[in-house]
């Protein structure tokens, strides 16, 4: 028998035999009684049950149930809270445990309303100039997203210690504000305070997040290193984790291998950090390797692996990795799902993505940007702006990246007035245009024909304009075979950005479509001059969980002689009906025969030749390429498509090609 007395009244849990009440506090004890235990049953005072106030003795004691403790006041004139204002009548004894609680479920909660009113009630007590009780307070405001106030009881205490400044530090570093962490951890060294495993952990975050190089963050190794806590698998994983941020993945896999103890975070940091890298491969093989080392993948696992095998398409990865999403039980969370949608999108497979969506717990502005930038990408105009509607009528409001994926899809579709109309409904929801939205404007407008206006835009433009920008006005130039204001155009970014290639590219196409041959070579020859180096461009098809990846003219495939011979098959098939290869792609003063011979050597044709022998008869056929797909190979493709009789799907920088019975998903505007 145990036995309880006097006003000792702190916090406990009172369970009965079926635990129906639990996490319930205690209030104004003012007599004696008695608990019974034996091994399988507790007997408790009995109470009666009014609202959510558990009734003790008829005056003077009372139980709050812990969803209760943030209950707000019965009446206008209390403080705000039911709990405090029971300790202002005298019911409940004003207990450093009690504060401590409300604090601790405010932060939980992110409750800043209910953490103010704690913290005034605490300045009106005993525990006014408490530093644990401040660290609490600052705690809560630091966690709950208010920085200001976090820091202004910083500035006042009188006070402070470790966990003081580990509690800013952290409260900046996980609140997107890295700098004024690496001020402040800089600021408690020169007190001459030692850091302590929480304090480095949060300031290494904040160095991979705030700072241009690695320089701070290796200083702050050196801190680790001195403290021994180099070691430390909360320390070491952050370490790792800024080294993963700042690309230097060498680095960041020795201190993995170093690690005595390693977790899901340590594992974690690495497969953002290859997601990062757009190494898809790397990040499956890791992924992989923490499974068979037995530890289970949390959301964020799946999410980095999800994001990287979205930037090399890895369409049979990724269906491979979501089979292991299911198969764990794992529910669709927002930031998985949307990386999901994602994933499936930049993979090809705009079907899947759009599942996944509409079996998404909840969907946020991410979710519907996911599904937009997918439409958009896949040249699926008019159903970007359903989404769209769909997306404002559902209450989402848009962001930047929503307008900018709207007007992306009315540029490739060539919707005109719905561009324009959705430009001007920025102002509506108060989205200041960036860069990016300008450029995309001046792309509506050019791909529609329009140079003249899209110039004009351009000079009228609040910003000064960019090379993207003059860029935009170039391709448009470029598709509507506009010679002089493409040039234009060329002169503006040469002297913006000399050391691209992309517009050298261009001018010589340009000049090379309408027959100035002197001038096309002229072009090349001044970006070889100034040293620019065009991009090699390559083709890749994966199979069988192998890719296979092809230049042009490319002689080095085990099966080159296969594959040669089989376009060969297929050239003359297309010709047939209709196929009429555009020697203009083709920049040299070669014959006609040679230069359409150098354009049946492309190397998005070689990986097409390839995959219609490595793939089973009537499947779809997926074909990366690094950069814009030529225009011959476009119209071979669209042909092939009909030939073949399958789907074709071709991603290459600006979007997917979707080549079905002799037609494109694009229109042939792209």
């Amino acid at each position: 028998m145990l036995k309880y007395c006097g006003k000792s009244a702190a916090a406990f849990c009172l369970l009965n035999a079926n635990k129906r009440y639990f996490g319930l506090v205690h209030v104004s004890v003012s007599m004696q009684w008695q608990f019974q235990f034996s091994t399988t049953t507790c007997t408790a005072p009995n109470f009666t049950e009014s609202s959510d106030i558990f009734e003790l003795n008829p005056t003077s004691s009372c139980i709050i149930q812990d969803k209760d403790l943030l209950r707000d006041s019965q009446h206008d004139s209390g403080t705000g809270l039911h709990v405090l204002d029971l300790i202002n009548r005298g019911s409940l004894e004003p207990d450093r445990s009690i504060y401590n609680t409300l604090l601790k479920k405010c932060t939980h909660l992110k409750k800043l309303k209910e953490a103010r009113i704690v913290h005034a009630h605490i300045l009106g007590s005993a525990f006014k100039n408490d530093i644990a009780m401040q660290n609490t307070i600052l705690n809560a405001y630091a966690k709950c997203g208010c920085l200001d106030e976090a820091r202004k009881l910083f500035d006042e205490m009188p006070v402070k210690d470790m966990v003081t400044w580990t509690a800013l530090i952290s409260g900046y570093s996980q609140n997107d504000q890295p700098e004024n962490a690496i001020i402040l951890f800089s600021q408690m060294l020169c007190l001459g305070l030692k850091p302590n495993q929480f304090t480095l952990s949060s300031v290494l975050k904040a160095s991979g997040a705030g700072a241009t190089d690695d320089k701070f963050g290796r200083q702050v190794h050196a801190f680790c290193l001195k403290y021994g806590y180099d070691w430390n698998v909360y320390v070491g994983s952050s370490l790792l984790d800024m080294y993963a941020r700042f690309d230097q993945m060498d680095d960041a896999w020795f201190l993995f291998t170093a690690l005595e103890s390693k977790n899901e975070v340590s594992w974690n940091a690495l497969i953002a950090g290859h997601a990062r890298k757009s190494e898809g491969e790397k990040a499956l093989r890791t992924f992989s390797e923490m499974l068979r080392e037995g530890f289970e993948p949390t959301h964020f696992t799946y999410s980095s692996v999800f994001t990287a095998l979205a930037s090399t398409g890895s369409l049979e990865q990724g269906k491979w990795v979501h089979a292991h999403v299911i198969k764990s039980g794992s529910q669709l969370v927002a930031f998985v799902g949307n990386t999901l949608v994602d994933m499936y999108a930049k993979s090809g497979s705009i079907e899947d993505a759009e599942k996944v969506f509409n079996r998404l717990l909840k969907r946020d502005v991410v979710s519907w940007n996911s599904m937009l930038t997918g439409c958009a990408q896949h040249g699926l105009g008019k159903a970007t702006v359903r989404w769209f509607e769909k997306m404002l009528r559902n209450g989402i409001a848009p962001n930047q990246v929503t307008f900018l994926c709207v007007l992306t899809a009315c540029s490739h579709a060539g919707l005109l007035d719905e561009g324009q109309g959705y430009f001007a409904l920025m102002k509506k929801h108060g989205v200041e245009p960036e860069e990016a939205h300008y450029v995309t404007f001046v792309d509506l407008l050019g791909r529609a024909g329009l140079l003249d206006r899209a110039l004009n835009f351009i000079r009228e433009m609040p910003i000064e304009p960019t090379a993207a920008v003059w860029g935009a006005l170039l391709g448009a130039c470029r598709m509507h075979k506009n010679v002089e204001l493409g040039a234009y155009a060329a002169e503006r970014i040469f002297e913006l950005n000399p050391h691209d290639s992309g517009p050298h590219i261009l001018l010589a196409n340009i000049y090379a479509s309408a027959g100035r041959l002197n001038d096309a070579a002229r072009a090349r020859k001044m970006m070889k001059e100034s040293g620019v180096k065009k991009e090699p461009a390559c083709s890749w098809v994966e199979t069988k969980n192998a890719v296979h990846m092809f230049v042009a003219n490319d002689d080095a495939h085990p099966q080159r002689a296969i594959i040669h011979k089989k376009w060969r098959e297929i050239s003359e098939k297309i010709k047939q009906i209709g196929y009429v290869p555009d020697s203009s792609h083709v920049l040299s003063y070669a014959d006609q025969q040679e230069r359409e011979a150098k354009l049946q050597v492309h190397s998005e044709k070689l990986a097409l030749a390839f995959a219609l022998i490595s793939t089973p008869p009537g499947s779809t056929i997926h074909i990366k390429k690094n950069i814009r797909v030529c225009g011959d190979c476009h119209s071979a493709f669209k042909f092939a498509s009909k030939v073949v009789e399958r789907e074709i799907i071709v991603r290459d920088t600006n979007r997917f090609h979707h080549f079905r019975d002799g037609f494109c998903s694009c229109g042939d505007y792209w």
